[in-house]
């Protein structure tokens, strides 16, 4: 459990993990802070977000749609490996997820399997969305999978976390299922041999 890191020390981690980073719009002051807590943070989430081209995916996931506003999460990583910064702060991407999910990550355990939404994710993780289409079809280029882990590890490293606090929308929310086209046994894999 940790506060959040400011948008500058946000920025330097990833840049400091090696990633390219692309700043969208005013991305530091973007966020959902009048709806509700920003923190204490707890770990990394992971999406993909059902679309295709990247500048349509990126101003998805900053502007939101109707039924949901934007930002969408913190970052969007694109297929070609870069992270878009589109929103800082409490965000539209975990929503209501498993209490002992939470509490597992918080204490770095194994994941149980999430059976109920009663807590608020977007106050307790970074959200990452990944453009993809979700259809287990849709490939995930490497360069978009060494940054999906770069941004991970970086939010760890800073935290002093374990790669047990990287997660998947689909281990906190009942029937959601993404990401699809990797596992995250295999993501949390590749942070842990990072962060060595």
């Amino acid at each position: 459990m940790a506060p959040p890191m400011s948008a500058a020390s946000f920025l330097a981690a990833l840049k400091d993990e090696g990633l390219t980073v692309v700043e969208v719009g005013d991305w530091r002051h973007h966020n959902r802070n009048s709806k509700g807590a920003w923190g204490p943070v707890n770990g990394v989430m992971i999406h993909h977000t059902v679309t295709e081209g990247s500048s349509a995916t990126v101003r998805i996931c900053r502007d939101g749609h109707t039924d949901l506003p934007g930002p969408l999460c913190h970052g969007v990583i694109t297929k070609d490996g870069r992270v878009h910064l589109v929103g800082y702060g409490r965000a539209n991407h975990a929503g209501l997820g498993d209490d002992d999910v939470l509490r597992a990550v918080i204490a770095e355990k194994a994941l149980p399997h999430d059976n109920e939404a009663n807590t608020d994710g977007n106050s307790r993780f970074y959200g990452f969305e990944c453009e993809n289409l979700g259809d287990g079809e849709d490939p995930w280029p490497d360069a978009q999978l060494v940054a999906i882990e770069k941004a991970a590890a970086a939010l760890c490293r800073h935290h002093g976390w374990t790669e047990r606090s990287v997660i998947g929308h689909l281990e906190w929310q009942p029937g959601k299922v993404d990401p699809k086209g990797f596992t995250m046994a295999w993501l949390r894999g590749r942070v842990r041999d990072r962060l060595k």
